[in-house]
């Protein structure tokens, strides 16, 4: 008899450049895994979840990706190459440090009566050089990959797929599962074709999503070292619910956060042990990111991991 997810992938069909997308994550692992290189997959942002097959509406939720785009800068610096499987039009590396509107308050337009050419304002060269750096080198050394996704279903097909090819760089593999991934779905033999109607209230029988943790560590990527996050909004059950994570699905490190402290504080939970990060109001005035702590602290555990003394 097939399991919940294995039912899943049976009855959603692969999304759309499905096949580009496993060349390419195939090609990078490959040509990371010559160098002995560790990889992390990072995921971030929200699934959506369609409502129509000819989807007008569905469900979402409230990530944006913050965290997964800081991250993933931060794993840079520590020497990753990094598979940044987010969701399309979410928050990504480098471009996250200015929103459309900001970026170009730091342009100046000038022309004449032959041509038109765009410069830097000197006082916005000193914030976008060290980011336009970090983005060059990335890109010349072949350091990240982007994939995106939209649907619930586009990042089940994704991540499988990611794990397939991180399969064989062993214990040098991160999964650092930051997406806020769905809990409910609509599923496909029940979802209306088009357009859903709005002349009365549509009954929508929701189902859990299978927890994809199970076949993960279990098969998919069994000697990589996989970090998952929980958000929760009721503090005395968060480090049970961390724990529980950790005994149920038999990964390494559980990272905990509350959702209205989420940018500040985090707890590691690990088999038989836990601990706080905190920023402190000095790192929140001089504007240091959690995400940097939250990263080297993981890339300590992995470090230590791959050693066989985790």
């Amino acid at each position: 008899m097939a399991s919940h997810w294995e039912e899943f992938y049976s009855t959603n069909p692969q999304p759309v450049n499905f096949e580009n997308n496993c060349t390419l994550l195939k090609n990078f692992c490959e040509s990371h895994k010559k160098n002995n290189q560790r990889i992390v997959l990072v995921t971030s942002g929200g699934t959506t979840v369609p409502l129509e097959h000819n989807t007008v509406r569905f469900v979402d939720n409230f990530s944006g990706g913050l965290r997964g785009a800081a991250s993933a800068e931060y794993f840079l610096d520590q020497g990753y190459s990094v598979i940044f499987l987010h969701r399309f039009n979410s928050i990504i590396p480098f471009t996250r440090h200015f929103n459309h509107l900001k970026m170009l308050d730091m342009l100046v337009l000038q022309k004449n009566e032959k041509n038109v050419s765009i410069s830097i304002k000197p006082d916005s060269v000193d914030m976008l050089a060290p980011i336009l750096v970090k983005y060059q080198r990335a890109q010349e050394d072949n350091k990240m990959l982007y994939i995106n996704f939209t649907t619930l279903s586009d990042y089940f097909w994704l991540l499988r797929a990611c794990c397939e090819y991180l399969k064989d760089i062993g214990a040098n593999a991160l999964l650092y599962l930051a997406a806020a991934v769905s809990d409910f779905f609509v599923p496909s033999s029940q979802m209306a074709t088009h357009k859903l109607p709005s002349d009365g209230v549509p009954e929508i029988h929701l189902q859990l999503v299978p927890k994809l943790l199970v076949p993960i560590v279990s098969l998919w990527v069994p000697h990589a070292f996989v970090v998952s996050f929980k958000l929760e909004t009721d503090e005395s059950v968060l480090i049970s619910k961390a724990t529980g994570a950790i005994k149920k699905y038999k990964h390494k490190l559980v990272i905990g956060n509350m959702l209205h402290t989420r940018r500040t504080r985090v707890v590691f939970v690990t088999e038989g042990s836990n601990y706080e990060i905190k920023l402190t109001e000095e790192q929140i005035s001089n504007g240091v990111e959690i995400e940097n702590i939250i990263v080297k602290n993981v890339v300590s555990v992995h470090t230590k991991f791959i050693e066989g003394t985790f």
